[in-house]
């Protein structure tokens, strides 16, 4: 079949030029290889290729096509070599050699490269991604049913990279798709099995940590040969229809919260106190009792020291304890009684005693 003339087009597309490139071209640049070629083949006098040429000519060949196995792997790339399409070993980086084509061929995947799928969002650059990241929401993979029967907006991405080429490359079809379904379905599954308030507030890097474990341990079961590196939550929030309304519960709860801790905080000042005062009551009761029993028991011992006294002298005993409480009685009063019938009869009864005895306190007091 003809290719098409007025596109310039080729099995291989545009010529290298860009300009008219048609057939006769073609046959021109044939032929000039062919002669190119000729002029460097040893002929024999009658102007044929002899047979010794010819087997010269194929070693060299098979000596350039020998020489397309040798390949190079990159630092941050794993060489996988397959015959005729089957997995025969993997390479490290550096040179290395296989079969020439299309004996062996030779696939080096990207292992160290950080590969990264959203969930539930869609930002404009790979490279901006983020806590907070801002870009369009895609409701049907972020919506996601709670444990206590709500509804929450999850959006995330997962950084992996490639564990095992062999097995990324032959054990799984579509391996990026594959690893959002598993992130979406781990998501899913974490967020089915925890509350809506554990979700939104301190639950956050638990269920990250959750994710990229169920993650990883499916993937592993598939022999998908990907490590996950981490789970990233970007936003967590209900639906935008009762956002508001969910705000203002949110609130609510926080005002509880408050006066629950100025509560518990009133409480931790006022009990201690009164516990104290009432420590401080039984303390000063105990002194109190413990000075009036010691008190009786005192008078009580008295009394019986007295009385084992009384049974031995019972006449200066009786007179002994009349005397004791006349000067108990009469000890604090500022009146002189003067016998007059004894040595001081013939004291002046009108010299104002008391008086004097007032002035001579007052002297042994200053």
């Amino acid at each position: 079949m003809s290719w098409d003339n007025n596109n310039n087009n080729g099995p291989w597309g545009r010529g290298p030029s860009g300009g008219n490139f048609d057939n006769n071209d073609l046959d021109k640049l044939i032929t000039n290889l062919k002669n190119s070629f000729g002029r460097f083949s040893p002929k024999s006098p009658d102007g044929k290729v002899s047979k010794k040429n010819w087997v010269l000519i194929v070693l060299i060949a098979l000596a350039i096509w020998g020489a397309t196995g040798v390949y190079r792997v990159q630092p941050d790339e794993q060489g996988i070599v397959l015959r005729f399409g089957e997995y025969v070993r993997s390479t490290p980086d550096g040179l290395h050699y296989h079969l020439p084509f299309p004996i062996e061929t030779v696939v080096k995947p990207k292992v160290t490269r950080e590969n990264q799928v959203e969930v539930g969002i869609r930002t404009s650059s790979q490279a901006s991604i983020g806590r907070g990241a801002v870009g369009r929401d895609v409701p049907e993979e972020s919506l996601m049913l709670t444990g206590d029967e709500n509804i929450v907006d999850v959006d995330f991405s997962v950084q992996w990279v490639i564990n095992d080429a062999a097995d990324y490359l032959f054990n799984i079809e579509n391996q990026e798709s594959t690893v959002k379904a598993v992130a979406e379905s781990a998501m899913r599954e974490i967020v089915g099995s925890s509350d809506l308030e554990q979700i939104l507030t301190e639950g956050r890097e638990r269920n990250e940590s959750a994710v990229r474990d169920l993650m990883q341990k499916t993937l592993d079961e598939y022999g998908a040969g990907i490590l996950v590196r981490r789970v990233q939550l970007q936003k967590v929030d209900p639906p935008a229809a009762v956002i508001d309304a969910f705000r203002d519960v949110q609130a609510a709860r926080a005002d509880q919260e408050r006066l629950r801790n100025e509560a518990e905080a009133y409480s931790n000042r006022i009990i201690p106190a009164a516990r104290g005062e009432a420590a401080q009551l039984v303390e000063a009761a105990e002194a109190y009792k413990n000075s009036v029993i010691a008190d009786a028991e005192g008078q009580a011992s008295r009394f019986d020291s007295i009385y084992e006294e009384y049974k031995k002298a019972p006449e200066v005993t009786r007179g002994r304890m009349y005397l004791e409480t006349i000067e108990r009685v009469y000890g604090g009063m500022d009146k002189i009684i003067i016998d007059q019938s004894g040595e001081n009869s013939n004291v002046v009864p009108y010299l104002p005693l008391d008086q004097l005895q007032k002035k001579q306190d007052n002297g042994v007091n200053q």
